[in-house]
């Protein structure tokens, strides 16, 4: 957290004095400080500048040759839907050169996000072999290990001793993804083993790479979905995973920053979701179409809480003889909501990494209703008993307790079982859990509470 704020002091710092030396037109001191920032931080820097802003730090680069190379690092570290943005403004041989520098997996990330003619033309000026790299790679599916991976790496053949693959890394050093692992494949470029770089450096350099291979390797298919590629990093601890097609050759890795960049687009796409924003949403977009990607889920919400009005209705006799009913019926379905959230969120995780086969989903069931009763009878006798004093009516005590434990149950029951149905059903869990607990939580919060009054008071 300290990092975090010493980070953000320091960005509104850079900011300002960014936008001071542009306000003066002292561009020679704003470049002198963009030369000692990292591409990372300049990359940060670009997003939250206006465009005149931004074209004028774009400008610094391009009037200086040597730099375009380092300029093309930091469109590979600004938000895609920027660096399109930024790109669009510029001159279709510009976007190209630029293009071109970045890694395979990065060009491939940027290209579907321009407008389709600009695509064509890019892709028909671009070098022949990159651009036949990068439409290959945009045939796979969307986020799919196809789609993220680089296809610069290293592979020697088998009888390659291990003094030449040393010499073929220090040579191919600068034109590869950063060779964790050297990977081994046959004649037919299938994949047979993986060298670590520190193998290499311990053994005699007359051995051949068969020899102290690891024949064991974990790798992903073409087709492997990215939340799955970013399981295998993870579980292994890999700073790399290899991908084959259905031969087994080997056609490109996937490295541990690309796996970074996945769980958090993964996690901020599950993040939305449960709010009912669709994963594509930005804080950058305008307000219009923020509105436009709001709405539906506005529009499903107002139907599915309408349920609640329709019980309230069903039972304004009650309310009517008995207004006190009125002050405390919405705090049964709140109180639903937040416990069938919170398992909701829960169970989603669980379903999202992978760890949730049947036997873990029935024990994490039965701690969560044990957990919902004992809170429920906790917070029932509390609250049941400073109502009753309030009141002077112990029956609304008894009443408004009891509705508390049963909606907190139902909670807790809906808010595991509801993202299983809808992974079991291949729904994304992520995307309608929260809505459909949320609307059962208030029907049977009312329905209990207002039923429970209509019985006992009338």
């Amino acid at each position: 957290m300290l990092h975090y704020a010493m980070k953000q002091a320091a960005l509104e710092r850079l900011l300002r004095f960014t936008k001071q030396f542009i306000k003066l037109r002292t561009l020679g001191h704003l470049w002198n400080a963009l030369k000692k920032l990292h591409y990372a931080d300049i990359a940060t820097l670009i997003e939250h500048l206006n465009t005149q802003e931004r074209n004028i730090i774009i400008q610094l680069f391009f009037d200086r040759e040597p730099e375009m190379i380092r300029f093309s690092e930091i469109v590979s570290e600004i938000k895609p839907e920027i660096a399109v943005v930024i790109l669009s403004n510029l001159e279709i041989n510009q976007i190209v050169a630029i293009l071109e520098k970045l890694s395979s997996d990065d060009a491939s990330s940027l290209i579907p996000l321009f407008e389709e003619g600009l695509q064509v033309e890019i892709l028909k000026k671009m070098k022949k072999e990159e651009s036949e790299v990068i439409q290959e790679q945009l045939s796979y599916p969307e986020e799919s290990a196809g789609r993220i991976m680089s296809t610069d790496f290293l592979a020697l053949y088998e009888s390659t001793s291990v003094g030449d693959a040393i010499s073929a890394i220090q040579l191919a050093s600068e034109e590869v993804e950063v060779p964790f692992y050297l990977y081994v494949i046959d004649e037919k470029n299938r994949l047979k083993g993986v060298v670590s770089l520190k193998q290499l450096i311990l053994v005699s350099p007359k051995l051949k790479l068969k020899e102290i291979m690891n024949s064991e390797i974990y790798k992903v298919d073409t087709f492997t979905d990215q939340e799955e590629v970013a399981a295998v990093v993870a579980d292994y601890n890999l700073l790399a995973v290899p991908v084959t097609d259905e031969s087994n050759k080997l056609v490109g890795v996937v490295t541990v920053d690309d796996v970074i960049d996945i769980i958090q687009d993964e996690a901020t796409e599950d993040i939305y979701k449960l709010a009912g924003v669709t994963q594509d949403y930005s804080i950058d977009l305008s307000a219009g179409k923020s509105l436009k990607k709001r709405l539906p889920w506005l529009f499903i919400s107002l139907l599915t809480t309408s349920m609640s009005a329709i019980i309230v209705y069903m039972f304004q006799g009650t309310i009517e003889q008995f207004l006190l009913l009125a002050v405390l019926m919405h705090i049964v379905p709140a109180l639903g909501g937040i416990v069938g959230n919170q398992t909701v969120a829960i169970m989603v995780r669980e379903i999202v990494i992978g760890n949730l086969e049947w036997k873990r989903s029935k024990r994490i069931l039965l701690k969560e209703l044990i957990v919902s009763i004992g809170s429920g009878i906790t917070i029932a006798a509390v609250s049941g008993f400073i109502t009753s004093i309030i009141y002077n009516k112990w029956v609304i005590g008894v009443i408004f307790g009891t509705a508390i434990i049963f909606n907190l149950f139902l909670a807790a029951l809906m808010g595991t079982l509801v993202p299983l149905a809808l992974n079991r059903l291949k729904l994304d869990p992520a995307l309608a859990s929260g809505m459909i607990v949320t609307m059962l939580t208030d029907v049977f919060g009312l329905l209990c509470f207002l039923g429970l009054a209509t019985i006992f008071m009338l």
